[in-house]
C-alpha cells in the first residue's frame, strides 16, 4: 500500500513537471534569440507565464534582483517583450539593415524601475508577401532563415507567409498523376521565380530545378516550420486553389479555364473548376504530400485563383470558393483560407461562398488605398491591415509612416473594427527602410493612436544607441520629406534615373513606378547634410554607416534627375556641347555612386550573385542559381521579349549594376545621341541585346572596398557637389 502512495505521488510529480516544461519550454527557444544575437543579456533574462489578457496576448517587464523577468501569454509575446527591453531600455536594435547589437557601454543594464505591461488589441501580426520570397529571400540557407525567424519572433510576428518547399509537394502530386520527370521540371520555376509560379503567373521560368535543390528545399522548410511553432508563430502554407500544369488538359478531360499571358509574355497555368471530380483527386493528393513532408499541424494556407488578372470566365465564383475551402478544410479541419486583398481579388462573389471564420484576407496596398472600407470589411470578413512600401526590392528611402499610424488607427475604431484581425507588413522586398517596417509591427501592440514624432526618437535611440541634436533635426526633416505622407498613389519608392533603359524623357524605370518626387528634395538634401554631421558621435555604428549610404545614395539619385534635364533639353536643342558637358556630369555621378555603394554590402550585387552560388550545392545548380540571380534584377523574363513589362522591375542601385550594365546602357546611349547631332549615321543601341549578354557573364563584381579616408573624402565630395 506505502509503494501505491510512493508510485502515485510520484506519478503526480511527474505529470507535473511535465506540465511545468510544457509550459516553459518555448521561452527557452526565446531565450534562445538572444544568446544568438546578444549574448550578454543572458543570464540576465528570466522568463515567466501569465494569462491571456481577455484572450489577448500580452507581455510584462520588470526587474527583480538583477534580473530582467519578461512575463508573457505566449512565446510569441515573450519575444515582442524581449525586443520592447532590448529597444527602449538597452537602446539596442536589430534589422535587416544593419545590427546595433553591442552590449551597453557602462556594461550595466538598464532597469525596468515601473512594471510594463503591453497588450496586443490584435490577434495576428502578419509578415511577408510572395514577392518577398523570391525578391529577397530565393537564395536562403538555414543560417539566412533562422536570422530571418528571430527577427520576425522579436517584432511580434505570429503568422508569416512560409511556401518554401512546395516544389516536393508539386513533384510528388504530379507523379501521382502520371507525369514524367521532365514534365515536372518543365512546370516548376526556378528559385529566383518561385513566387510567380505559386501565385498562377507563370509555370516553369528559371528552371530545370534539379532534385538536389528540391530536396534542400524540402529540409529547409521543415526546420523552419519547426523553429517557427518553438516561437509561437504559425506558418501560411500554399494550398491547393486549382492552379495546374496547362498542358493537364492534354492528358485528361477536365474542365479548366485558360488563364491566358502574364506581364511580359508568359503562359500562365490553367484554373481547374472545382466543379469537376479531378478538382478532389489532386487536392486530396496534394495535401496528403503536404502531410508527409510537413505534418498535419498546419492552419493557414494561401493561394489565389484569379490573381492579377486571372480569367475568372465561366466559374461560378461563389461556388468555386466553397469547394476550395471545403475541400482545403476536409484535409486540414483547422484551415484557414488567406486570400490577398490586391487590385480586384477576392472578389466580392468569391467571399460569398466561404466560410468567414476560416477566412482572412491580408489587404496589401494599404499605404494607398482604403479597400477595407470601400468593401466594407471584404463584406464582413476578417482581414488585416497591411503595406506594400516596396515594389521589386527597388532602392529609394520611401514610406508613409504617418499614414500607417492614421490608418491603422481609423479602420480599428471604424464599423469595420471588428473585422480588423491584425497588422502586417507585405514588402515585396525587405532589405530597405527599417524604420518602415519597425513602426508597422510595433502598432500590432498599440491600443492608442500612436504619435509618430515622439516614436520616432525611440526609434533612432534604439537604432543608433544614443540620440543627438543633429540625429533630431535629421529626421524631423526627413518626416516632412521621404517619408511623410502625401496623398498621392505610387507603387513604392520614386526610382533612379541611373537603373532606366536609356530613352527620351523617362516617366518611369519600371512599368508601374515613378520618377516623380513626391516631396522637396531640398529639404530632404538638408536632412542628409544634418544626418552626416552627427558621424563622429555614430561612425562606429553599422546602422548609422549603412543609413548614412543610404540617405546619401538618395541625394545622388535626385540630384541626377536634374542632370538628365540638361541632357535631354540639349538632345532636344541640337546642343551638342552641351550634351557632352552634362553626359560627361551623368557619368561621374553613376561612377560615384557605385563607389559609395561598394562600401557596403547591403548595396552590392555582388552580395546577392555570391549568395546565390553559396545557396547551390552542384556546379549545374550554381549556373542556373547564379543565371536566376542576374536575370531577375535585369530584364526579368521572358528572354524572347525585348519590350517586356517586366524589365528592371526588379532594379538595384546597386555598386557593380551601377559600373557595369547600367553605365554600358547609358554609355551607348550617350554615343548614339552625339552620333545623331553629329549627323553620323548611328544606330540605336540594342539594350535587350547587352542585358542578355551581361545576365550571360559568370562574372560576380566583387566590391572595391574605400579606405576610411578614400571614404570620408567621397562623403565630403558629395555632400558639396551639385
Amino acid at each position: 500500500m506505502k509503494n501505491m502512495k510512493r508510485y502515485r505521488s510520484l506519478m503526480l510529480f511527474l505529470l507535473m513537471l511535465a506540465g511545468l516544461t510544457a509550459k516553459t519550454a518555448p521561452y527557452e527557444e526565446v531565450k534562445g534569440i538572444a544568446a544568438r544575437r546578444f549574448p550578454w543579456l543572458t543570464k540576465a533574462l528570466a522568463f515567466k507565464l501569465i494569462p491571456a489578457a481577455d484572450g489577448n496576448e500580452v507581455f510584462e517587464l520588470s526587474s527583480v534582483k538583477g534580473k530582467v523577468v519578461v512575463a508573457a501569454s505566449t512565446a510569441n509575446a515573450a519575444a515582442e517583450g524581449l525586443n520592447w527591453y532590448l529597444k527602449y531600455y538597452c537602446h539596442r536594435s536589430m534589422s535587416h539593415f544593419g545590427d546595433n547589437l553591442s552590449a551597453p557601454d557602462s556594461g550595466k543594464l538598464s532597469e525596468v524601475k515601473n512594471k510594463v505591461r503591453v497588450v496586443s488589441p490584435y490577434p495576428y501580426r502578419y509578415a511577408l508577401n510572395y514577392c518577398t520570397i523570391s525578391y529577397s529571400m530565393s537564395f536562403y540557407t538555414w543560417k539566412d532563415w533562422e536570422r530571418e525567424l528571430d527577427w520576425m519572433a522579436l517584432n511580434g510576428v505570429n503568422l508569416m507567409l512560409a511556401p518554401v518547399g512546395m516544389e516536393a509537394v508539386w513533384q510528388n502530386t504530379l507523379r501521382k498523376l502520371g507525369y514524367t520527370e521532365k514534365e515536372i521540371t518543365d512546370f516548376v520555376a526556378g528559385p529566383a521565380f518561385g513566387a510567380w509560379w505559386l501565385m498562377g503567373n507563370l509555370q516553369g521560368w528559371g528552371g530545370p530545378v534539379s532534385q538536389a535543390t528540391i530536396d534542400q528545399q524540402v529540409v529547409l522548410q521543415q526546420k523552419i516550420i519547426k523553429r517557427m511553432k518553438q516561437l509561437g508563430m504559425e506558418p501560411v502554407m500554399h494550398g491547393f486553389y486549382g492552379m495546374i500544369p496547362s498542358n493537364l488538359k492534354d492528358k485528361q478531360a477536365i474542365k479548366v479555364i485558360d488563364q491566358g499571358l502574364w506581364a511580359g509574355g508568359f503562359k500562365r497555368p490553367d484554373f481547374l473548376l472545382p466543379e469537376d471530380p479531378y478538382f478532389d483527386k489532386i487536392a486530396n493528393i496534394y495535401y496528403s504530400e503536404m502531410k508527409k513532408l510537413y505534418g498535419a499541424d498546419l492552419h493557414f494556407f494561401g493561394g489565389d485563383p484569379f490573381h492579377e488578372g486571372g480569367s475568372s470566365k465561366g466559374a461560378d465564383l461563389a461556388a468555386s470558393g466553397k469547394h476550395i475551402q471545403q475541400v482545403m478544410q476536409q484535409n486540414y479541419s483547422a484551415a484557414t483560407w488567406v486570400l490577398q486583398g490586391w487590385q480586384q481579388n477576392p472578389a466580392d462573389a468569391l467571399l460569398a461562398g466561404l466560410n468567414k471564420d476560416k477566412t482572412l484576407v491580408i489587404e496589401l496596398f494599404g499605404e494607398n488605398t482604403n479597400n477595407w472600407e470601400k468593401r466594407h470589411g471584404y463584406e464582413n470578413t476578417p482581414f488585416v491591415w497591411s503595406n506594400v512600401s516596396n515594389f521589386g526590392e527597388k532602392n529609394g528611402i520611401y514610406g508613409k509612416l504617418q499614414r500607417f499610424a492614421d490608418e491603422v488607427y481609423r479602420a480599428k475604431n471604424s464599423a469595420y473594427g471588428p473585422f480588423l484581425k491584425g497588422i502586417g507588413i507585405i514588402p515585396e522586398g525587405i532589405y530597405n527602410n527599417p524604420v518602415a517596417y519597425d513602426l508597422m509591427l510595433e502598432l500590432g501592440w498599440h491600443q492608442d493612436h500612436l504619435d509618430l514624432k515622439n516614436w520616432i526618437g525611440g526609434y533612432t535611440s534604439y537604432r543608433f544607441g544614443k540620440r543627438s541634436s543633429n540625429m533630431d533635426k535629421a529626421w524631423a526633416l526627413f518626416l516632412e520629406t521621404a517619408y511623410s505622407s502625401p496623398e498621392v498613389s505610387q507603387e513604392g519608392p520614386s526610382e533612379s534615373i541611373f537603373c532606366a533603359r536609356p530613352a527620351m524623357d523617362i516617366r518611369s524605370v519600371s512599368s508601374w513606378g515613378t520618377r516623380k518626387r513626391n516631396y522637396d528634395v531640398a529639404k530632404f538634401e538638408e536632412g542628409v547634410r544634418m544626418f552626416v554631421a552627427a558621424g563622429k558621435e555614430f561612425e562606429g555604428l553599422e546602422t548609422y554607416r549603412t543609413d548614412r549610404i543610404d540617405f546619401l545614395r538618395q541625394l545622388q539619385a535626385n540630384r541626377a534627375d536634374k542632370v538628365y534635364a540638361s541632357m535631354m533639353a540639349a538632345i532636344k536643342t541640337k546642343n551638342l556641347q552641351e550634351f557632352k558637358s552634362s553626359s560627361a556630369k551623368f557619368k561621374h555621378l553613376i561612377l560615384q555612386q557605385d563607389s559609395l555603394l561598394s562600401t557596403s554590402k547591403y548595396f552590392s550585387v555582388n552580395s546577392w550573385l555570391q549568395q546565390s552560388l553559396d545557396f547551390a550545392t552542384s556546379k549545374s545548380d550554381k549556373e542556373n542559381a547564379l543565371l536566376n540571380a542576374k536575370t531577375q534584377i535585369i530584364f526579368w523574363g521572358p528572354d524572347n521579349n525585348p519590350k517586356t513589362d517586366l524589365h528592371d522591375y526588379a532594379h538595384k542601385e546597386w555598386s557593380g549594376l551601377l559600373s557595369t550594365i547600367y553605365l554600358a546602357r547609358w554609355e551607348a546611349f550617350i554615343n548614339w545621341q552625339i552620333g545623331v547631332m553629329s549627323s553620323k549615321n548611328t544606330p540605336e543601341p540594342d539594350y535587350f541585346k547587352m542585358e542578355k549578354e551581361w545576365v550571360k557573364r559568370k562574372d560576380l563584381y566583387p566590391a572595391k572596398a574605400l579606405t576610411n579616408t578614400e571614404l570620408d573624402g567621397l562623403i565630403k565630395r558629395m555632400i558639396v557637389e551639385e
